[in-house]
């Protein structure tokens, strides 16, 4: 059997996800990296290297280029909760945007529905450079919420619409504590039910074939308890999905704090622009809520967005918080992904750093550390070769390499 053909990559400098190497190789062979080597080697292409940008909060696809904004996708005006609702389902790889934004290197979105709704739908990593939806999706990551000015602004929408913040926080709440009262009245009637199984298998001699088909039968009954809306629900307050929250003012990041505290949920805090106190950014580090922040460059549009200053990264920077960054397309557009981390440049952070934010720690926020984000051997091989040092204004992928494969050069 021949070996299998690899792809030699030289660096001038790599920025892997971490730090920064000068003068070595990346060793490609299918879809994974095999090898990163501390020297130039014989290649095949060679330049600037990167990992592929992830941009961790989108709509792209929903919101779509060249269409008017009557056929957006990103809010359903339904019910301000929808949880079940999947992105997906309203997009169309066919949008310019995906071809965009895989020009300038951002393979792979988180994309979430908007944020007109308390729980809007899910939350999907999708990769950019897919011709349609066939093997799009990556992970289903999670939950889309919203907190603050948007899901009170929409009034005009159906269902319950409280026009307050402390309206729509209290219609949230009462839905997590109906929710669990529905859940633990469930339980309960699955426990009598199998405390009689138990008795009546001793009383009447059940064969084990029919204590567990009772057991089954049982089980089943607990389950279709619960709609599919309420099942959403309960793996967000069983922890086993994120909550992606959108969330710009302080007082309502402090209220988000207390609201995984008293729920258990895990969450990112999504935006932050209005946050101004470096306080703020460390509680939400105390927390354990990472930040997803951005869109930066963007016009301060609404009220929730006054003290949205592009120097408060400095205060972020200083904080204690995790964090990676977004374009929020199409607020911002997706291949200004790279443009918005010179907001952290002017505040003094290092390059390497700066490219962390979108590759590795957009990574490690979404969960998916463990095949994208980083330059490393045993990683996917999702690479960027540049023209010039990646951060230099006029910087262009001469070559954008996704899981192994060439997509351009």
């Amino acid at each position: 059997m021949s070996p299998k053909k690899q792809t030699i990559i030289s660096a001038e400098i790599l920025f892997d996800g971490h730090k920064k190497m000068e003068n070595c190789s990346v060793v490609v062979e299918g879809k994974k990296i095999i090898d990163v080597v501390k020297k130039k080697m014989r290649s095949d292409y060679h330049g600037f290297v990167t990992p592929g940008f992830i941009d961790a909060h989108s709509h792209i696809g929903m919101d779509r280029e060249g269409e008017p904004w009557t056929e957006s996708e990103t809010n359903d005006t339904l019910a301000q909760i929808l949880p079940v609702n999947d992105p997906i389902n309203s997009i169309y790889f066919d949008d310019r945007a995906f071809k965009d934004a895989v020009d300038f290197g951002i393979l792979y979105s988180c994309v979430v529905p908007g944020s007109g709704n308390l729980l809007g739908g899910k939350a999907k990593i999708i990769r950019n450079f897919m011709p349609n939806r066939k093997n799009a999706v990556i992970k289903d990551y999670g939950y889309k919420m919203a907190l603050g000015f948007n899901p009170r602004s929409t009034t005009d929408w159906k269902g319950d619409r409280p026009n307050t913040r402390m309206g729509i926080y209290a219609l949230l709440e009462q839905k997590f504590d109906d929710v669990l009262n529905k859940r633990d009245k469930a339980e309960l009637e699955k426990a009598k039910s199998l405390h009689k199984l138990s008795q009546d298998a001793k009383e009447k001699k059940f064969s084990k074939k029919e204590q567990d088909f009772q057991k089954k039968a049982i089980e089943q009954e607990y389950l279709q308890t619960f709609k599919p809306a309420e099942k959403a629900v309960i793996e967000l307050l069983d922890g086993k999905k994120t909550a992606k929250v959108h969330v710009h003012k302080e007082d309502d990041v402090l209220y988000l704090i207390e609201l995984v505290s008293k729920y258990g949920i895990k969450a990112t805090a999504d935006h932050t622009g209005d946050v101004f106190h470096r306080e703020i950014f460390n509680d939400l580090a105390n927390a354990g809520i990472p930040i997803v922040y951005g869109p930066l460059g963007s016009v301060g549009y609404k009220v929730e967005l006054k003290h949205a200053y592009y120097q408060n990264v400095g205060l972020l920077m200083k904080s204690r918080a995790f964090y990676g960054l977004m374009t929020d397309h199409p607020v911002i557009w997706a291949p200004a992904l790279r443009d918005s981390l010179k907001f952290f440049l002017i505040a003094g952070m290092s390059p390497e750093e700066a490219i962390s934010l979108i590759t590795f720690k957009n990574a490690k926020i979404l969960g998916i550390d463990d095949q994208l984000g980083s330059v490393e051997a045993g990683r996917t091989a999702s690479l960027l070769v540049w023209d010039r040092h990646p951060l230099d204004l006029a910087a262009f992928p001469r070559m954008v390499m996704a899981e192994g494969k060439i997509i351009r050069k």
